[in-house]
């Protein structure tokens, strides 16, 4: 089930591909990391975990190899054989990580899956085309006291609106003018947020993000600036509202970082024991 003009839609899959050909075992370990602070676990052993939107496989892979009896779904092919391929790297033969191609939206398909200990989608329902849908769907899948860890972009009014027309236009550019447009929009970017906190007297304060990027939840800063410029569809959500949101359905704030700029929140919910 879509409602979005796939002709418009990011490649998500693509990108993930490339980032297959860097991923270390530092990154894993960094994915790894970033699950335990997160969830506030030591390990997920015995849990079980539903990836919404896998795409590289990457926190799938992380979630299995602490334990958790895992299934990962995307609705781009190729993601879906980006996580196939870790599965297959880490995990072989194994009957406690499923993989396969599905669709945040589509109710049916979810609902088919029951219920999770954890429900994790990073950076995935904002691309959906209908996000509101998206996050009601992965809420329904939670557990009784099951958590739901959700990244989402930040609305920053006009900013985020701007920001909508940079991706429109990087999908509706040829290849490789896109990547060109992404990469010195992404420069620019960057200059300026260096020059400004240089103004401050503060330059290491955009500069160590950069030098120290694989310790952001061991992505990679060359295909992250990709998916920034090119991830389309493209929705965002205040932190408040998301907040209330989930609380109006049953759940609990137990960790969130509110984007102060055009990233995402992140927040972890537990599901209220009914």
């Amino acid at each position: 089930m879509t409602v979005f003009d796939e002709k418009k839609r990011f490649s998500f899959g693509d990108n993930w591909s490339n980032f297959l050909t860097v991923l270390d075992a530092e990154r894993i370990v960094e994915a790894e990391r970033s699950l335990r602070f997160m969830l506030n676990v030591d390990a997920l052993n015995d849990k079980t975990f539903l990836d919404i939107g896998s795409g590289s496989g990457l926190f799938s892979l992380a979630a299995r190899s602490l334990g958790a009896k895992v299934h990962s779904f995307d609705y781009d092919p190729k993601s879906v054989a980006c996580t196939e391929e870790l599965r297959r790297r880490y995990f072989p033969h194994d009957l406690e990580w499923k993989v396969e191609q599905g669709s945040a939206l589509d109710a049916t398909y979810l609902q088919s899956l029951g219920k999770f200990d954890v429900v994790y989608s990073w950076g995935v329902l904002h691309h959906t085309g209908a996000m509101w849908l998206g996050i009601e769907n992965a809420i329904a899948r939670v557990a009784n006291g099951g958590k739901l860890y959700l990244a989402i972009y930040n609305d920053q009014g006009i900013k985020s609106h701007i920001w909508w027309l940079v991706k429109f236009i990087y999908n509706k550019l040829p290849r490789p003018i896109n990547m060109i447009y992404a990469y010195l929009l992404g420069l620019v970017a960057n200059i300026i947020n260096i020059l400004k906190y240089t103004i401050k007297l503060q330059p290491m304060t955009a500069i160590s993000p950069l030098l120290g990027y694989k310790k952001n939840r061991g992505m990679s800063l060359s295909h992250d600036l990709i998916d920034w410029m090119g991830g389309f569809p493209y929705e965002f959500a205040r932190y408040d509202l998301l907040m209330e949101y989930a609380k109006a359905r049953g759940f609990t704030l137990e960790r969130g970082e509110e984007a102060t700029s055009l990233g995402c929140h992140q927040m972890v919910f537990r599901k209220d024991l009914i």
